[in-house]
């Protein structure tokens, strides 16, 4: 849930108008043990038009999210398939995870997170970043923006609120927009149950401008399925 909030609150926030492909590598620890070797992913965004995918090689299995027409494809390259998935399933279990997510994190609550500048500025995908601490309820996240990145928090609205995020973490979100550029690497650690864990994104490489449309398409050539339904429950 932590993954999944940190996801959309640092660089993978989504919305109309602005067009993006950006690297990104993310390492999970709990206590401060690593868990695995972390997960590296590429995103492209053009409109209301996404395309995600993960490993470290090119043109394997991806995920397309066509917000403009309310369609989410899995695309599976080698058996060259594309997954039709359950948008409104999908939608409300990214909003229960981050409903979940922002009662821990205590990021809910308007004007329950507090801001403060961090001394050392850091270097990130060859931009100049200055530092910020947010502070909400048992959670805490540095995240480095940089300036030179011509994107922010408010042009991603429309993704985040058909997520959840913009009432889930309201309050960090709140701070976040008041940052002054586009975070580059985002920090977070919360205590649960005794145990802290850590996510940190971190974007390796961005570029800003046109996509290529194709992208978040299904080719002509693949075979479109149904998502296979959940099992029932007894």
């Amino acid at each position: 849930m932590l993954a999944l909030a940190h996801l959309v609150v640092a660089p993978l926030l989504l919305a109309g108008g602005t067009n993006v492909y950006f690297e990104q590598e993310t390492v999970t620890s709990t206590d401060g043990r690593s868990e695995g070797t972390g997960v590296f992913s590429r995103v492209w965004y053009g409109g209301r038009r996404m395309r995600l995918e993960a490993g470290d090689v090119a043109g394997g299995p991806a995920f397309v999210l066509q917000l403009d027409r309310g369609k989410a494809y899995r695309l599976d390259p080698v058996e060259r398939t594309a997954t039709e998935i359950d948008l409104e399933r999908l939608r409300s279990s990214a909003q229960m995870d981050l409903s979940v997510a922002g009662d821990l994190m205590g990021g809910d609550e308007e004007g329950g997170a507090r801001t403060a500048a961090l001394r050392a500025p850091k270097t990130i995908a060859g931009y100049r970043c200055a530092g910020y601490r947010i502070k909400a309820g048992s959670a805490t996240m540095d995240l480095y923006v940089s300036q030179e990145v011509p994107l922010g928090v408010d042009a991603f609205a429309e993704f985040l609120d058909w997520t959840g995020a913009s009432q889930a973490l309201r309050g960090i979100l709140d701070e976040i927009r008041k940052l002054p550029g586009f975070p580059l690497e985002t920090r977070s650690r919360v205590s649960v149950l005794g145990k802290v864990h850590e996510t940190r994104a971190t974007v390796t490489r961005v570029k800003v401008g046109p996509q290529p449309s194709s992208l978040f398409e299904v080719p002509r050539d693949y075979k479109v399925r149904p998502e296979e339904p959940l099992p029932e429950q007894e």
